[in-house]
């Protein structure tokens, strides 16, 4: 059977030791042992900031020597493309910023997708926005005019859009039937599944960082393994014509954010990322590959998933230990 090995280098798993790992830039190694490079790995990353209304973390989104930086970190990691936090124009420093991210994605032979989120707003005008974005998104970043498509990350040959739903508000028929009339129209991936009559909207449904049914837990040692297993076996028994989308984070805490809700899960010295990378592989192989995976996220520092800067430090006999992301 053929398998992707994601390691974790230099990290530390046993029970009653004490570690400390010099960084992430040699966390996710991958050997291929067949010819077959699936699954790709991709990352989510945040462009915002610099921009004041997101927490300072000492670099803007904005520079294109910190986005050389990230992409060669993420090229040596493994990562094939940055999946990006999008508003479309509502949202114009991150629009910029993904459009700079684009160009040096180009020049440094990596791709990047778009990660559309869904109006915030419910006053009506969520569909006519999606579509908006979608116009934007073609003629600056995916389309025959856009003067970097080679970097946009592709599928069988057409482009990906990633959904990421709000309020649900978006008619996704007439998104999709307006999206037809693009040169190579896109595939669509739905964060879990959409409602029943969008179904068939959608190329493929990927896996977001939560607990699943079991909630989360005040101590933060529910990682997500319950739900990570529901959706893998969703993919492959209910919907085994869809392309499934994997995900991996390695903890999660959004104390420092402006939204959080005291929410946790622990990195168990790093044990949460090699578990929730490893995990696909009980259900997917050679004859059926899982074709991305996702990790969540490359620089959410406001909620604790970011991998850019991650080690491991201060393990305790029980191996609860949150990940040090400064």
């Amino acid at each position: 059977m053929s398998k992707m090995l994601l390691t974790l280098a230099g990290a530390c798993f046993m029970v009653g030791t004490g570690c400390t790992t010099p960084g992430m830039h040699r966390v996710l190694r991958q050997n291929l042992e067949a010819p077959r490079s699936w699954p790709k790995l991709l990352a989510v990353y945040m462009p915002w900031f610099g921009d004041h209304v997101h927490m300072d973390v000492g670099y803007s989104s904005s520079d294109p020597a910190i986005l050389r930086r990230q992409i060669q970190q993420a090229r040596h990691m493994g990562i094939s493309a940055f999946v990006v936090d999008w508003y479309g124009e509502s949202q114009p420093f991150n629009d910029h910023n993904f459009d700079l991210l684009q160009e040096v994605a180009d020049e440094n032979h990596i791709q990047v997708a778009l990660l559309y989120n869904e109006a915030e707003d419910d006053d009506g005008q969520a569909t006519d926005e999606a579509i908006a974005a979608m116009d934007k998104a073609y003629k600056a970043y995916i389309g025959p005019e856009a003067p970097h498509r080679a970097a946009y990350l592709t599928y069988t040959g057409h482009p990906v859009i990633f959904i990421f739903p709000k309020h649900s508000k978006v008619d996704w028929n007439r998104v999709v039937e307006h999206c037809r009339e693009w040169e190579n129209p896109p595939l669509l991936f739905y964060k879990d599944e959409p409602q029943p009559q969008f179904a068939s909207d959608f190329a493929g449904f990927y896996a977001w960082v939560q607990p699943g049914q079991q909630g989360w837990t005040p101590d933060g040692s529910n990682w997500g393994e319950q739900y990570l297993q529901e959706f893998y076996k969703n993919m492959t028994k209910k919907h085994p014509e869809k392309v499934a989308v994997g995900a991996a984070w390695p903890s999660f805490d959004d104390s420092a954010a402006k939204w959080g809700l005291n929410r946790h899960m622990q990195s168990r010295c790093g044990k949460t990322l090699d578990d929730t990378l490893r995990l696909y592989q009980r259900y997917f192989d050679d004859a059926h590959p899982l074709p991305f995976l996702l990790i969540e996220t490359w620089n959410d520092y406001e909620e604790g998933t970011a991998v850019e800067r991650l080690s491991f430090t201060q393990c305790s006999k029980s191996g609860q230990v949150e990940a040090n992301s400064n």
